[in-house]
């Protein structure tokens, strides 16, 4: 499966433990992330990761336009809620779309960790492809 991983700066901790605490999981699919976020999951876990722009540079739109070109299954994106992003309007845009196209989102850590696990239990479909 192809997953996503993004994190706003007041969350990058979080995405990084949980890839190293998931690093089993998550070797085992093609991941692709934004860009600072995956340089720091890439330099705590070694796990090779597909970069894109950083968010606020468009990497955010990047990830948007694979979901919407159906080439993601799972996008976790740890959102700081209690800070005002910059570029808001992309984050909506690619919360929608995952709405959208049916694509499962984690926006916190307790839901990237059952995502994660029903990965792991090959319980996530990609709908879309499926025609569901």
């Amino acid at each position: 499966m192809k997953v996503a991983l993004i994190a706003h700066d007041k969350k990058k901790q979080d995405i990084i433990d949980l890839a190293v605490k998931y690093k089993d999981i998550l070797k085992n699919h093609t991941l692709y992330a934004t860009g600072t976020t995956g340089t720091l999951v890439m330099g705590e876990t070694g796990l090779p990761i597909n970069r894109m722009k950083s968010g606020p540079l468009g990497g955010d739109q990047q990830i948007g336009s694979m979901i919407a070109d159906n080439q993601l299954d799972l996008v976790i994106f740890l959102r700081d809620p209690l800070t005002a992003q910059p570029h808001e309007p992309d984050v909506s845009a690619l919360l929608r779309l995952c709405d959208v196209f049916s694509i499962p989102l984690a926006t916190n850590k307790s839901s990237a960790e059952i995502m994660l696990k029903a990965l792991q239990d090959n319980l996530i479909v990609n709908r879309y492809k499926k025609g569901l």
